[in-house]
């Protein structure tokens, strides 16, 4: 299968790697003693990839390359006229309140804006019939929100009235909208933008991208899966103390991952007592002789007497029967991994008078909401700022992300194409397999009675 460049550039008049602009800058920053983004600054996408450069610019002749971020000499939006919104959409994820101080201050501090609303509950809060009065934020208000976890804005899912946003927007006199959100609110902001744009608005819309599951494409880690790594190595601790407390205990976690097992294939490397990780883009059998209750027995008469599991939200859902639901954006509802596998395990080995003790432990809800920790704090930080300045320069319909420490404006399109997943060839992968010995389970022939292997 072609490549995600590939399909991209075989298609050049679909997407492109350049930035929106609403037009000429012309205004001097006020910003002092910094180091300018200059036009000709473009970070190039394959320059970790050295060896497929070649072969690219061969066959098409140019390597794609993104606008890189950072404070403009010159300006579009006149910090004397600017009135900036902050709105948050979709689930929580740790940081979120700290997206919005760096918003706030920067706006503040480095072009002196004065007027800064926040939008609460997400979309609906640009609706006028929802009521939510928007909030009026500077830098006292928000001094001391990143201690905690959530949105002080609040937040909401499900798709609102393009026409009825950008009228909002255009009756608060809004210069610029600050969108932070997974996927489906990014596509909402491009939509935002698009409007704008056709009724000659002179608004920038500038994502910052927040998917716990860290699974957009060409803005590297997104804030707040740092954090979730880190929250759920807790998790599988206890799991594991658990499993260790009863003959055959098995202690099994499900964490966040709708389509993409980064979270799981993390977790199991931060905390390697996980001897499976199941993620949606592994398809797994529950039957059979290949399957998990195979490899489970095999694990047990190996004699081990416990086992961990960790499986990501959106593993295994071919498995599970059912209607398929979607919430408010649209999403298809995952049915629950977890209480299945804990059913399906329970029964396994109660017919065959076997005993098993199964603690099934779920912590999404309390990894989501937790406050971010150092490193995320720090780029949650580091993107608002760049997002500040990408906005004032004029630019929008762009997401702004960190790839090897640089930071670039990335348009919306470009990062919602599809949605980023483990690839099951790479280093990650392979690390988790090794740490976790699955394969030798799954596969009966390198489990064989007598095996030096002993994970």
């Amino acid at each position: 299968m072609a490549s995600l460049f590939e399909r991209i550039f075989e298609d050049p008049s679909k997407f492109t790697f350049l930035t929106e602009n609403l037009g000429e800058c012309t205004i001097d920053s006020p910003i002092r003693n910094t180091t300018f983004a200059e036009p000709e600054d473009m970070y190039s996408l394959l320059s970790v990839r050295a060896g497929y450069v070649h072969e690219f610019v061969k066959k098409y002749g140019t390597v794609p390359k993104l606008e890189s971020a950072g404070p403009h000499r010159k300006i579009f939006h006149d910090p004397k006229t600017t009135r900036a919104a902050i709105v948050t959409a979709g689930g929580l994820c740790p940081g979120l309140n700290n997206v919005i101080k760096g918003l706030v201050e920067v706006l503040a501090f480095d072009y002196g804006i004065k007027t800064i609303y926040g939008f609460r509950y997400g979309y609906a809060g640009l609706i006028p019939s929802y009521g939510y009065e928007p909030m009026l934020l500077t830098p006292d208000v928000v001094d001391t929100i990143h201690e905690n976890g959530g949105t002080m804005l609040g937040s909401s899912r499900g798709q609102q009235d393009t026409v009825k946003m950008v009228d909002t927007l255009e009756r608060m006199g809004i210069s610029v909208l600050f969108a932070i959100g997974g996927d489906g609110s990014l596509r909402c902001a491009r939509d935002v933008s698009d409007e704008c744009r056709r009724r000659g608005l002179n608004i920038s819309v500038v994502g910052i991208p927040k998917t716990i599951d860290n699974d957009l494409h060409f803005v590297g880690r997104t804030f707040g899966f740092e954090t979730a790594v880190a929250a759920a190595v807790p998790a599988i601790r206890s799991a594991h103390s658990e499993a260790l407390g009863a003959y055959h205990g098995i202690g099994l976690v499900k964490l966040m991952g709708r389509d993409s097992g980064f979270i799981a294939a993390y977790a199991a490397l931060a905390n390697p007592v996980v001897n499976f990780c199941l993620i949606p883009e592994s398809p797994f059998a529950v039957d059979g002789e290949n399957g998990l209750l195979a490899a489970l027995e095999r694990r047990f008469k190996s004699g081990k007497s416990h086992a961990v599991i960790v499986v990501a939200e959106g593993a295994g859902q071919e498995l599970m029967e059912g209607e398929v639901r979607k919430d408010a954006s649209g999403n298809i509802l995952k049915k629950d991994i977890g209480e299945y596998l804990k059913t399906r395990i329970t029964d396994h080995f109660k017919a065959k008078q076997e005993d098993v003790t199964v603690k099934y432990i779920d912590p999404s809800y309390t990894i989501r909401s937790c406050p971010a920790d150092a490193s995320d704090a720090v780029l949650c930080y580091r993107l608002a700022r760049m997002a500040v300045h990408a906005a004032m320069a004029g630019r929008t319909n762009c997401v702004v992300g960190r790839l090897n420490d640089d930071y670039s404006l990335v348009p919306i399109p470009l990062a919602t194409i599809e949605r980023r997943k483990v690839e099951l060839t790479s280093n990650l992968w392979a690390s988790v397999l090794d740490a976790t010995g699955q394969e030798y389970y799954f596969d009966p022939a390198k489990n064989a009675v007598g095996s030096i292997y002993t994970p």
